[in-house]
Protein backbone atom coordinates (compact mmCIF):
# COMPACT_ATOMS: atom_id res chain seq x y z
CA UNK A 1 0.00 0.00 0.00
CA UNK A 2 1.25 3.39 -1.09
CA UNK A 3 2.22 5.34 2.17
CA UNK A 4 1.69 9.43 1.70
CA UNK A 5 1.71 11.77 4.78
CA UNK A 6 -1.30 13.81 3.42
CA UNK A 7 -0.08 16.84 5.10
CA UNK A 8 2.97 16.75 3.87
CA UNK A 9 4.42 16.36 8.04
CA UNK A 10 4.16 14.76 11.09
CA UNK A 11 0.69 15.61 12.66
CA UNK A 12 2.55 15.48 16.19
CA UNK A 13 5.17 16.45 17.94
CA UNK A 14 7.12 15.86 21.21
CA UNK A 15 6.24 17.58 24.17
CA UNK A 16 9.28 18.50 26.49
CA UNK A 17 9.70 16.89 29.78
CA UNK A 18 10.25 18.44 33.27
CA UNK A 19 13.42 17.22 35.20
CA UNK A 20 12.61 13.72 36.77
CA UNK A 21 10.77 12.60 34.37
CA UNK A 22 11.42 8.90 32.55
CA UNK A 23 12.31 10.23 29.13
CA UNK A 24 12.09 7.66 26.70
CA UNK A 25 14.23 7.42 22.66
CA UNK A 26 13.81 10.60 21.11
CA UNK A 27 12.53 12.58 23.62
CA UNK A 28 13.99 16.00 25.51
CA UNK A 29 14.12 18.12 28.70
CA UNK A 30 12.52 21.40 28.57
CA UNK A 31 14.09 24.76 29.44
CA UNK A 32 15.05 25.32 32.89
CA UNK A 33 12.84 28.65 32.31
CA UNK A 34 10.23 26.71 31.53
CA UNK A 35 9.89 24.77 34.12
CA UNK A 36 10.25 27.37 36.21
CA UNK A 37 7.26 29.59 34.85
CA UNK A 38 5.15 25.68 34.80
CA UNK A 39 5.64 24.68 38.37
CA UNK A 40 7.36 27.66 40.71
CA UNK A 41 6.71 31.28 40.04
CA UNK A 42 4.59 32.69 36.46
CA UNK A 43 6.18 35.39 34.53
CA UNK A 44 3.35 38.09 35.29
CA UNK A 45 -0.60 38.42 35.36
CA UNK A 46 -1.51 37.41 31.92
CA UNK A 47 0.64 33.73 32.43
CA UNK A 48 -2.64 30.92 32.43
CA UNK A 49 -1.23 27.37 33.55
CA UNK A 50 -3.55 24.71 33.20
CA UNK A 51 -2.67 21.22 34.17
CA UNK A 52 -3.44 18.16 33.02
CA UNK A 53 -4.50 14.23 32.62
CA UNK A 54 -1.56 12.51 30.99
CA UNK A 55 -3.22 9.73 28.87
CA UNK A 56 -1.84 6.71 27.81
CA UNK A 57 -2.83 5.37 24.22
CA UNK A 58 -1.76 6.45 20.09
CA UNK A 59 -1.75 10.04 19.44
CA UNK A 60 -3.47 10.62 16.41
CA UNK A 61 -5.55 13.45 14.71
CA UNK A 62 -8.18 14.35 12.50
CA UNK A 63 -7.90 17.07 9.78
CA UNK A 64 -10.06 18.77 7.11
CA UNK A 65 -7.91 19.32 3.78
CA UNK A 66 -9.81 20.25 0.93
CA UNK A 67 -13.17 19.72 2.31
CA UNK A 68 -11.67 15.86 3.07
CA UNK A 69 -11.67 14.97 6.70
CA UNK A 70 -8.32 12.95 6.96
CA UNK A 71 -7.78 10.15 10.28
CA UNK A 72 -4.16 10.38 10.73
CA UNK A 73 -1.40 8.58 12.78
CA UNK A 74 1.11 10.94 14.99
CA UNK A 75 3.43 10.44 12.08
CA UNK A 76 1.26 11.73 9.76
CA UNK A 77 0.44 8.80 7.83
CA UNK A 78 -3.42 8.02 7.08
CA UNK A 79 -4.19 6.11 9.54
CA UNK A 80 -6.09 3.01 7.50
CA UNK A 81 -2.39 2.53 5.87
CA UNK A 82 -1.48 1.30 9.41
CA UNK A 83 -0.18 -2.35 10.09
CA UNK A 84 -2.35 -1.86 13.79
CA UNK A 85 -5.44 -2.76 14.21
CA UNK A 86 -6.24 0.18 16.74
CA UNK A 87 -5.69 2.70 13.95
CA UNK A 88 -7.78 0.66 11.78
CA UNK A 89 -10.15 1.08 14.18
CA UNK A 90 -9.67 4.62 14.39
CA UNK A 91 -9.97 5.43 11.02
CA UNK A 92 -13.61 3.62 11.27
CA UNK A 93 -14.73 5.13 14.22
CA UNK A 94 -13.74 9.06 12.60
CA UNK A 95 -16.01 8.32 9.85
CA UNK A 96 -18.87 6.98 11.60
CA UNK A 97 -18.69 10.31 13.55
CA UNK A 98 -17.27 11.95 10.38
CA UNK A 99 -20.17 15.08 11.14
CA UNK A 100 -19.52 15.84 14.85
CA UNK A 101 -15.58 16.79 13.44
CA UNK A 102 -17.05 18.40 10.34
CA UNK A 103 -18.85 20.85 12.88
CA UNK A 104 -15.56 21.70 14.67
CA UNK A 105 -12.88 21.99 11.92
CA UNK A 106 -12.80 24.31 9.29
CA UNK A 107 -10.33 24.42 6.07
CA UNK A 108 -6.70 23.03 7.27
CA UNK A 109 -7.42 22.64 10.74
CA UNK A 110 -6.71 19.45 12.62
CA UNK A 111 -7.91 17.80 16.22
CA UNK A 112 -5.14 16.03 17.60
CA UNK A 113 -5.90 13.81 20.82
CA UNK A 114 -5.26 9.90 22.30
CA UNK A 115 -6.80 6.99 21.01
CA UNK A 116 -7.35 4.90 23.97
CA UNK A 117 -9.23 1.86 22.41
CA UNK A 118 -6.16 -0.54 22.81
CA UNK A 119 -3.92 -0.82 25.51
CA UNK A 120 0.01 0.48 25.81
CA UNK A 121 1.42 1.19 29.35
CA UNK A 122 -2.22 1.34 30.99
CA UNK A 123 -5.65 -0.62 30.99
CA UNK A 124 -8.61 1.50 31.31
CA UNK A 125 -11.80 1.06 32.20
CA UNK A 126 -13.09 3.66 29.72
CA UNK A 127 -16.64 5.69 31.38
CA UNK A 128 -16.48 7.42 28.36
CA UNK A 129 -15.69 6.74 24.53
CA UNK A 130 -12.31 6.08 22.98
CA UNK A 131 -10.58 9.57 21.97
CA UNK A 132 -9.23 12.20 24.07
CA UNK A 133 -8.80 15.73 22.85
CA UNK A 134 -5.79 17.03 23.69
CA UNK A 135 -5.50 20.03 20.95
CA UNK A 136 -6.43 21.81 17.78
CA UNK A 137 -4.08 23.49 15.83
CA UNK A 138 -5.34 26.28 12.99
CA UNK A 139 -4.68 26.06 9.33
CA UNK A 140 -1.32 27.88 9.90
CA UNK A 141 0.00 24.84 12.43
CA UNK A 142 -0.76 27.00 15.28
CA UNK A 143 -2.09 25.87 18.79
CA UNK A 144 -5.17 27.43 19.71
CA UNK A 145 -5.89 28.34 23.12
CA UNK A 146 -7.13 26.19 25.65
CA UNK A 147 -10.32 28.07 25.88
CA UNK A 148 -10.71 28.27 22.22
CA UNK A 149 -10.15 24.25 21.87
CA UNK A 150 -13.32 24.21 24.77
CA UNK A 151 -15.43 26.69 22.43
CA UNK A 152 -14.90 24.68 18.95
CA UNK A 153 -15.06 21.70 20.99
CA UNK A 154 -18.59 22.74 22.69
CA UNK A 155 -18.63 19.41 25.04
CA UNK A 156 -19.44 17.63 22.11
CA UNK A 157 -15.44 15.76 23.08
CA UNK A 158 -13.99 14.25 25.76
CA UNK A 159 -10.81 16.35 26.89
CA UNK A 160 -8.34 15.14 29.37
CA UNK A 161 -9.27 15.86 33.20
CA UNK A 162 -7.94 19.54 34.20
CA UNK A 163 -6.89 19.88 37.86
CA UNK A 164 -6.12 23.58 36.87
CA UNK A 165 -7.58 25.62 34.73
CA UNK A 166 -7.88 29.54 33.81
CA UNK A 167 -4.97 30.63 36.30
CA UNK A 168 -1.46 31.88 36.90
CA UNK A 169 -0.85 29.97 39.38
CA UNK A 170 2.46 27.36 38.84
CA UNK A 171 2.23 23.66 40.14
CA UNK A 172 4.35 21.64 41.55
CA UNK A 173 4.85 17.77 39.73
CA UNK A 174 3.91 16.48 43.57
CA UNK A 175 1.33 18.43 43.65
CA UNK A 176 -0.03 17.64 40.62
CA UNK A 177 0.56 14.22 41.13
CA UNK A 178 -1.27 14.65 44.34
CA UNK A 179 -4.48 16.08 42.90
CA UNK A 180 -4.85 13.46 40.08
CA UNK A 181 -4.13 10.95 42.18
CA UNK A 182 -2.82 7.02 41.52
CA UNK A 183 -5.54 6.11 39.17
CA UNK A 184 -6.49 9.89 37.33
CA UNK A 185 -9.63 10.60 36.22
CA UNK A 186 -10.62 8.52 33.41
CA UNK A 187 -10.45 4.81 34.27
CA UNK A 188 -7.28 4.17 34.52
CA UNK A 189 -6.45 0.05 35.78
CA UNK A 190 -3.05 1.21 36.44
CA UNK A 191 -1.06 4.21 37.86
CA UNK A 192 -1.68 6.85 35.67
CA UNK A 193 1.14 7.58 33.65
CA UNK A 194 1.91 11.65 34.52
CA UNK A 195 0.52 15.18 33.80
CA UNK A 196 1.04 18.15 31.18
CA UNK A 197 1.32 21.62 31.81
CA UNK A 198 0.09 23.70 28.91
CA UNK A 199 1.06 27.49 29.50
CA UNK A 200 -0.87 30.47 27.60
CA UNK A 201 -0.03 34.46 27.99
CA UNK A 202 -2.15 36.78 26.83
CA UNK A 203 -5.19 34.52 25.52
CA UNK A 204 -2.14 32.74 22.98
CA UNK A 205 -0.67 29.16 23.34
CA UNK A 206 3.05 29.45 24.51
CA UNK A 207 4.43 25.92 25.25
CA UNK A 208 3.94 23.20 26.69
CA UNK A 209 6.00 20.44 29.54
CA UNK A 210 5.29 17.13 30.88
CA UNK A 211 5.90 14.62 33.38
CA UNK A 212 6.45 10.86 33.10
CA UNK A 213 6.54 8.74 36.36
CA UNK A 214 10.25 7.14 36.62
CA UNK A 215 8.73 3.84 36.81
CA UNK A 216 6.30 3.69 34.22
CA UNK A 217 7.06 1.46 31.20
CA UNK A 218 6.23 2.09 27.69
CA UNK A 219 3.88 -0.15 25.90
CA UNK A 220 3.79 -3.15 28.37
CA UNK A 221 0.73 -3.96 26.92
CA UNK A 222 1.02 -3.35 23.24
CA UNK A 223 1.35 -6.06 21.05
CA UNK A 224 1.74 -6.49 17.00
CA UNK A 225 -1.53 -7.25 15.08
CA UNK A 226 -2.44 -10.71 15.04
CA UNK A 227 -0.67 -11.23 18.81
CA UNK A 228 -2.69 -10.94 22.30
CA UNK A 229 -4.10 -7.63 22.91
CA UNK A 230 -5.51 -5.77 25.97
CA UNK A 231 -8.78 -3.80 24.28
CA UNK A 232 -9.75 -1.18 26.65
CA UNK A 233 -12.45 -0.55 23.93
CA UNK A 234 -13.74 -4.40 24.37
CA UNK A 235 -17.44 -3.47 23.04
CA UNK A 236 -16.44 -2.52 19.93
CA UNK A 237 -13.52 -5.21 19.10
CA UNK A 238 -15.21 -7.54 16.46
Amino acid sequence: MNREKPLGRKAYGSIPHLPNSRIGPGDHKCHEGQERIATIKSRNKHDVIIVQEKLDGSNVAVALKDGIILPLSRAGYLANTSPYRQHLMFWNWVYENEERFRNVLNEGEQISGEWLAQAHGTRYELKHEPFVVFDIFDENRKRYAWNIVLEKLSTNFVIPHCIQYNRGNPMSVDDAMLLLGKYGYHGALDEIEGAVWRIENKGKFDFMVKYVRPNKVDGIYLEIMGDEIYWNWKEKVV
